[in-house]
């Protein structure tokens, strides 16, 4: 239940500080004194949209904190441990703060929070009936959840969404293949050709550097092979380097004890006679490497020009691009091949997904059609108790014709309030004061059927008066047994039910307007039920009134 409510800083909220009772309280106040704007500022701790333009001139920022207690609620438990919250499983502060900048912060116990995680709690834990939500009663989808509520749906409509939800991506997976195919169907031929084309090609990765290398070698294998065989020639003809150089050995090796440094010059002279001997043999060996060969030339060149031509209509600047190329065609040429068998899982899956959906969406509608007495049944005795002894009620469900994310029923509520009235949708016949009876009737049968921990009801009493608003109050009073009830009235007979009352109040005599709540004592109390009795708070009448309502 809604512990304390503490705004500043918001609209004409300087501080604002409300204890609700935790069974029935109820909120008054002349119209126009603030009322809306406590709600206003209520309705961003279920993370409503923030406007920074109701921040409180010249202040920085508003703060709007909820306490709550939660020692009852245990189930709450996980959404602390699914968001890694602290839980004290007593009492749960909610927290928004504006500024003027426009940003919005939310807090759950002083721990910053997105504002997803702040409505996912704070819609668990309070609902605010306003006078607008009366336009709900003729939503089909809100009678459906008012069906599924009373009945107990929670978890069969859990499961069967998540089927549906399965089986549209089943669906959406098997559209998909379909049109994947007859895409790939209209460019097989252009791949095949394409793919066989290349590997015609019998393309291998880094030839193309090889072949360069290897023409450049024969269109100068001429002048390589004669400038080798000079080489050769210069190191080893009759007046050559190493003729010479094995005479001036020779003539080293007769000097050299006499010389200071001539065994290791003689030995410098041996290395590069070998050294030089070596080369000569490797220059020899080359020459049979470089002969003549205009066939082989002939041939390299041509297969260089056919793989700069497929790399010039494929438009890469590698053959290790083409192979690349070659092998996405194949996968390509694969995979449009196979489509037929993935195409076939795939209704298999989608179909195996819709027998699971239907077989759940029965079971929802049975539980749905089975419930239906039940609501009737209450309705009927509800509104009969709030003056209408004539009523019908009737709860229609019928087939759509597609499942939806709400399965596969369409609901209705039919209603006539008089013998001479046929049954008719409520939002087509109801008038103000009865759609208001129709809402409290409902939301006293959810409450009944929900964990929720407190409501508010927001001129819930629009179009009521006398009896009829007498009896409104013994419905949210016996409400309050099992659930938080804070109603806002201006009807006498629905303020004297409420076990805390609180006064909404403007103040203009100061430098500028301001809106406060005070709970009213026992005398307070007597003069504002006076008051809105007569409009005069000194009548004797209207305090004898006041007085009878109040019990005392």
């Amino acid at each position: 239940m809604l512990k304390s409510l503490n705004i500043s800083n918001y609209a004409l909220i300087s501080s604002l500080d409300m204890r609700p009772d935790a069974g029935f309280t109820v909120m008054t106040g002349e119209t126009g004194a603030g009322k809306s704007i406590i709600l206003g500022a209520l309705s961003l701790i279920l993370g409503q949209r923030a406007d920074s333009k109701s921040i409180l001139s010249d202040k920085d920022k508003c703060i709007v904190e909820a306490e709550f207690d939660i020692s009852g609620y245990r189930h709450l438990g996980s959404f602390f441990e699914e968001n890694e919250l602290d839980n004290d499983s007593s009492g749960c502060v909610i927290r928004r703060e504006i500024s003027v900048t426009g940003k919005s912060r939310a807090f759950i116990n002083d721990t910053p929070v997105s504002l997803n995680q702040l409505k996912d709690l704070s819609s668990r834990l309070l609902d605010i009936h306003s006078q607008h939500e009366n336009l709900l009663l003729s939503n089909a989808a809100y009678q459906l959840e008012v069906l599924d509520t009373v009945v107990g749906n929670a978890s069969l409509l859990e499961n069967y969404q998540s089927l549906y939800q399965h089986w549209k991506q089943a669906q959406h997976t098997f559209e998909y293949l379909k049109d994947e195919a007859a895409r790939a169907a209209s460019e097989a031929d252009f791949v095949r050709f394409q793919y066989q084309q290349l590997s015609d090609a019998r393309l291998v990765a880094g030839e193309q550097e090889e072949l360069e290398a290897e023409a450049n070698r024969l269109e100068h294998a001429g002048d390589i092979r004669a400038s080798l065989h000079q080489l050769v020639e210069l190191l080893n003809g009759d007046t050559a380097v190493l003729s010479l150089l094995k005479e001036a050995q020779s003539l080293l090796q007769k000097t050299a004890v006499y010389l200071p440094l001539g065994e290791q010059q003689a030995e410098r002279l041996a290395g590069a006679y070998i050294e030089l001997k070596e080369l000569k043999m490797e220059l020899d060996g080359l020459q049979d490497q470089y002969e003549l060969d205009p066939q082989r030339l002939e041939w390299v060149q041509n297969r260089l020009s056919d793989l700069y031509t497929l790399q010039h209509k494929f438009r890469v600047n590698s053959v290790d691009e083409l192979v690349q190329l070659c092998q996405e065609y194949g996968n390509q040429l694969k995979s449009i091949d196979s489509y037929d068998e993935q195409i076939e899982d795939a209704e298999k899956a989608m179909k195996e997904a819709f027998t699971a959906m239907e077989v759940k969406a029965a079971e929802l509608s049975s539980t749905r059609r089975g419930g239906t007495a039940l609501v009737e049944q209450q309705m009927i005795s509800q509104l009969s108790q709030l003056g209408m002894p004539n009523i019908r009620f009737e709860v229609e469900v019928k087939p759509t014709a597609e499942y939806t994310l709400l399965g596969r029923d369409k609901v209705r509520f039919l209603f006539s309030a008089n013998k001479n009235r046929e049954l008719q949708p409520v939002e087509q016949i109801a008038s103000g004061g009865e759609i208001s009876r129709l809402m409290l009737s409902l939301k006293a049968m959810i409450a009944e059927k929900s964990d929720l921990p407190t409501i508010i009801f927001d001129e819930i009493d629009t179009g009521i008066s006398g009896e009829i608003a007498h009896r409104m109050g013994i419905i949210m009073k016996n409400m309050s047994q099992s659930m938080q009830v804070i109603a806002i009235t201006h009807l006498p007979q629905i303020a004297a039910r409420g076990e805390a009352h609180f006064k909404v109040i403007k103040d203009e005599s100061g430098v500028r307007t301001e809106t406060f709540i005070r709970k009213l004592t026992h005398e307070e109390r007597l003069q504002e039920i006076a008051s809105m009795i007569s409009g005069d708070t000194t009548s004797a009448i209207a305090l004898q009134h006041a007085r009878e309502l109040l019990g005392n």
